[in-house]
């Protein structure tokens, strides 16, 4: 084999190397990495960046939901996202008497079915720009495309960025977003 051979040979071999690799490594959150072997709630727990939503889904008795076959579309408030919140919102969700609300803005994070960002954002093309989905709690979010990035609107308004999309999961996906959004 001739050297330029050899070379093209050598670059296709990487170039298809870190191809698979790449295709199918899921991005580390919160320091933590992320293993598509194992379900939202086990990869979450891992996760620094999201303990106060972990705290959340436990109080609000989610854990077994979301851990459950799915699949599931969560978007994934960080703890920096809870902080946004008005001072006393989130203790006062926590509160046993306040279950009812606290699995009402939980289940308004997620959507049935696995869907991706690549998903998402055919569905705003298709859409004229937006589209809608509609919440395991029931009410709509609408997504949008802003700068390249996806947006999440809820009923109030308030917009929530995916910072870090398809973190692929065994029953489903999370994508990770900036703010809370509630119903």
């Amino acid at each position: 084999m001739k050297f330029n051979q050899m070379a093209v040979a050598g670059v296709a071999l990487m170039a298809l190397a870190g191809a698979s690799t790449a295709a199918f490594a899921n991005p580390k959150v919160g320091g933590a990495p992320m293993l598509e072997s194992k379900n939202i709630v086990e990869n979450a727990v891992n996760s620094k960046d999201h303990t106060t939503l972990v705290a959340a889904v436990k109080a609000a008795g989610l854990v077994d939901t979301l851990a459950s076959p799915g699949p599931f579309t969560v978007f994934a408030p960080t703890n920096a996202a809870f902080k946004k919140l008005p001072p006393g919102t989130v203790e006062g969700l926590l509160k046993p008497e306040a279950l009812p609300q606290l699995k009402a803005v939980l289940t308004y994070h997620v959507v049935p079915g696995t869907i991706t960002a690549k998903d998402l954002m055919k569905m705003i093309k298709d859409g004229g720009g937006k589209a809608t989905l509609t919440t395991v709690q029931g009410e709509p979010l609408t997504v949008e495309s802003k700068g390249g990035h996806i947006e999440l609107i809820d009923s109030k308004g308030d917009v929530a960025t995916v910072t870090i999309p398809n973190v692929m999961q065994s029953n489903g996906v999370i994508h990770v977003i900036n703010t809370v959004l509630l119903p």
